[in-house]
């Protein structure tokens, strides 16, 4: 992981697409600025992590689904 000291008004960039600019400073919380390009997806960190649990989730029912298929077609019960 990078760490980086920025002041408020300064920025850094991330393969010459994406800006993160420190916006406001109070207390314990920073505001963050990001300027990127319509095709980059941004998410905070606790929405990718759901995402990803629920595609994870889709995809293990997808495979219970499809081997129950296979099992019935192997008894000859799935036509």
């Amino acid at each position: 992981m990078l760490y980086l000291t920025r002041k408020v008004g300064e920025s850094v960039v991330i393969n010459d697409e994406i800006e993160v600019t420190v916006i406001d400073i109070r207390g314990k919380s920073i505001k963050l600025g990001f300027t990127f390009p319509a095709h980059a997806t941004v998410l905070r960190r606790e929405i990718f992590d759901r995402i990803q649990e629920e595609n994870r989730a889709a995809a293990a029912g997808s495979e219970a689904l499809a081997q129950a298929v296979r099992d019935q077609r192997k008894l000859g019960t799935g036509k």
